[in-house]
């Protein structure tokens, strides 16, 4: 029988290899960080990642936590016994229910051209879309469907924005003398 190539074969050095970029790929591997701040916070190590889910009030297995009824022949429904878990660190899911019952900031904003665009479009021509789309200022040739989904968008993003700039142009201007 013939051998393997590789084993009859001189072990040569790698020098192409970065050793030092391989370690910390396999640390990195081994030890991942932790995102939440509460849970890296809590986090033990010293004990194993099941145990350390059972004490922050976690599940680390969901099918053991929430076990299915499985009904037996006989028409006897057995539950499967969970294990009881003693949390000892409740402060961390206390937090986590907090974090997550927050409500989720808008964050969406527009680029200073768009809106100054779609206020030009508006102080010009009000609603006649037909007409923002004929404007020599719609250099990339918006269909009036199009910029009337712009200046939606300006609304719902920039409500206060939107209504103090309709104020300004509903006012009437001091005449100079």
């Amino acid at each position: 029988m013939p051998k393997a190539k590789q084993s009859s074969k001189r072990k040569k050095f790698d020098y192409n290899a970065n050793r030092k970029k391989m370690k910390k790929k396999f640390i990195k591997k081994y030890n991942p960080t932790i995102d939440d701040r509460q849970i890296r916070n809590a986090w033990d190590d010293k004990k194993s990642v099941s145990r350390n889910l059972q004490d922050m009030g976690l599940a680390f297995d969901p099918n053991r936590t929430l076990p299915i009824q499985k009904p037996s022949l006989l028409g006897e429904d057995r539950e499967t016994k969970a294990p009881s878990n003693i949390v000892t660190k409740p402060y961390v899911l206390n937090q986590l229910e907090e974090e997550a019952n927050r409500p989720e900031k808008n964050v969406k904003t527009l680029s200073t051209d768009l809106v100054e665009y779609v206020q030009y479009m508006i102080r010009e021509h009000k609603d006649d879309y037909k007409a923002m789309a004929r404007d020599e200022k719609n250099y990339y040739q918006d269909t009036p469907k199009q910029i009337k989904r712009k200046i939606n968008e300006y609304k719902r993003c920039h409500s206060q924005h939107y209504d103090a700039f309709i104020a300004s142009i509903a006012a009437p201007q001091p005449m100079a003398q």
